[in-house]
């Protein structure tokens, strides 16, 4: 019934162009899928990752052209993480620096090199140097050398107000457990080896004030189970705590259910199947634009409102 790390991380972006451009573009991930907002099907959901979209490697975006910037503050995820291999953070700086992206090297966290900057939302986004896991399939035809690419999750962050209560969600309900202290910043890590988004930081942020959730903010973050019968076990175990939990929704690539945890943090718990694959085959993941079967009826409709979007063009570094 234990987690096993994140599934997915899910922020808002303001125009999908750009923000394809930037993740894929400039930061080498893969167009896992495009879809829409099955609860606003005129706007886009886009899903970034590995070579084969595996959970701890996606990122995804509503895209709602012409939404306002967020205000960054306590009671959100403050940054989301990937990691990279071991001496790569001189490569990200200068490829941030060559396409006018304004980065920093970071103070060293938990003895590892940190590269920070914010994509142009202003989600902020951080690249850690660390040890990397086998599961994680690098995409190999986008514009990073595969030395130097992101390597799915590292950690999200969230700025709290009092994190005690997350504390104990994470280490009594999720089977997480406290491994290291610096500062403000507490570390937890999901059970067994060490691995991608197996980390969550929580940082108190008391003196910050409350966050306001629009463009360029974290809307929510997904932790992944095996199954849908985990998923049902850990619900009920939520919904003794006194939370209000969602029932099961069917996100066509994973089965989920929200709630919103102590510090004001929406959560999902996502299962592993069925996968990216499950409507578009492995090679050609993301040059579709796919909707359950229940919207089909619907797709001439939904074509003609989307924005045009340039797909990104597959190369080998």
């Amino acid at each position: 019934m234990n987690i096993t790390g994140l599934h997915h991380v899910t922020a808002i972006a303001s125009d999908p162009q750009r923000n394809l451009d930037f993740y894929v573009g400039l930061l080498g991930l893969r167009f896992v899928k495009r879809t829409v907002n099955f609860d606003d099907p005129g706007s886009y959901h886009f899903y970034f990752g590995d070579a084969i979209g595996t959970p701890g490697t996606i990122l995804t975006f509503f895209s709602w052209p012409g939404a306002r910037r967020g205000m960054h503050g306590s009671g959100e995820i403050s940054a989301i993480a990937f990691a990279i291999p071991t001496g790569s953070a001189g490569y990200w700086l200068e490829r941030l620096k060559e396409q006018h992206v304004s980065a920093e090297r970071a103070p060293r966290r938990f003895g590892e090199e940190v590269v920070r900057f914010a994509d142009p939302d202003g989600t902020p986004i951080e690249l850690i140097e660390s040890t990397q896991s086998t599961e994680v399939q690098p995409w190999t035809k986008g514009q990073v050398p595969l030395k130097h690419s992101l390597r799915g999750f590292h950690s999200v962050s969230a700025a709290l107000d009092g994190y005690e209560g997350t504390a104990k969600l994470l280490t009594e309900t999720f089977g997480y457990r406290l491994i290291q202290e610096e500062g403000n910043r507490i570390r937890f890590a999901a059970p067994g080896e060490p691995g991608m988004g197996r980390t969550i930081d929580l940082v108190c942020a008391a003196d910050r004030q409350p966050a306001r959730i629009a463009a360029g903010s974290v809307h929510h973050i997904a932790f992944r189970v095996l199954d849908d019968e985990q998923q049902m076990a850990l619900r009920k175990k939520i919904v003794g705590l006194g939370c209000n939990v969602s029932p099961v929704m069917d996100r066509t690539y994973f089965h989920s259910i929200y709630f919103r945890e102590p510090g004001g943090v929406l959560f999902e718990i996502a299962t592993d199947p069925p996968g990216f694959s499950k409507d578009e085959a492995v090679d050609e993941l993301g040059t579709h634009l796919c909707l359950p079967a229940w919207m089909e009826p619907s797709r001439p409709q939904i074509e003609e409102i989307l924005p045009k979007i340039v797909l990104p063009t597959v190369t080998t570094v």
